[in-house]
């Protein structure tokens, strides 16, 4: 038993030191986990590493022997692929670019405004995520959010007065739901979806300065700020909620959090 560890560990190493001849591309886990467009997160071949897609011309080159493919990492503080960076929703897929363009989505669910996105759903809704109901609610929606028609929660709404009534990921209160469907062109019928619950919190974000601060009108802080004013879970540089105390608001995590996460996020 013994020996067969210690073949096994011998033949690991020479794989990793480019030394098994007409070994292929090697992924350690699946290909399409760090959103790597198909590309395995370690490549590695005879002769060393090479990125997969590279042709025999570039792969003939002297490279290290390993390296990571397409800038995912293991650790956190590595791009947008890190196996330690925070959780984002897989609905929730937009990259940078094209969010700001009003284009492409990002289908691995890891660009930028998909963080943001998450980083938001972290301090409003929690673990219920796109089903979360404010907690002072006293009485429930009759069925998960996701689950309801805009006018099956107008009539919840309206059904409970004298409670709060902020539901989804982003916790939207009636004025705003109200606002942002109808800017949206969604009418009684439409689902209350996480898609649709994220192209509403889009027009948030945008509103907040999401564009202004990508063309550098103003910097990350001024955006957090604004998004703090937007969100109360969000926390201002006091750390505390720009509606502290209202309707039981208060902030989710510290300033130094929200920064540190967003300078992740947004790098420079």
């Amino acid at each position: 038993m013994r020996r067969r560890v210690v073949a096994v560990l011998l033949y690991v190493l020479a794989v990793l030191a480019g030394q098994v001849a007409g070994a292929g591309p090697v992924s350690l886990l699946d290909e399409d986990l760090f959103g790597t467009g198909g590309q395995p997160v370690l490549a590695l071949g005879a002769g060393g590493a090479r990125r997969a897609g590279e042709g025999a011309a570039e792969a003939a080159q002297p490279v290290p022997a390993l390296r990571l493919s397409s800038g995912a990492s293991l650790f956190a503080g590595r791009r947008e692929g890190s196996l330690f960076a925070p959780w984002m929703p897989r609905r929730a897929a937009a990259a940078m670019a094209g969010a700001m363009e009003g284009g492409a989505a990002d289908a691995g669910g890891f660009g930028p405004v998909a963080r943001l996105r998450a980083l938001i759903g972290r301090a409003e809704a929690g673990v219920r995520g796109y089903d979360a109901v404010q907690y002072g609610a006293r009485i429930a929606p009759p069925r998960p959010p996701t689950q309801m028609t805009l006018g099956e929660i107008y009539d919840w709404i309206e059904a409970t007065p004298g409670q709060p009534h902020a539901i989804g990921y982003y916790q939207f209160i009636p004025p705003t739901l109200k606002r942002l469907a109808a800017q949206l062109g969604a009418g009684p019928d439409t689902v209350f979806s996480p898609e649709f619950q994220d192209r509403m919190g889009d027009i948030l974000l945008a509103e907040a300065g999401l564009h202004r601060m990508a063309r550098g009108e103003i910097d990350r802080h001024t955006f957090m700020l604004n998004l703090g004013k937007i969100w109360a879970g969000l926390p201002n540089t006091e750390g505390r909620s720009h509606y502290e105390g209202i309707a039981g608001n208060k902030a989710s995590f510290s300033w130094e959090v929200f920064d540190e996460e967003m300078a992740r996020i947004f790098p420079g």
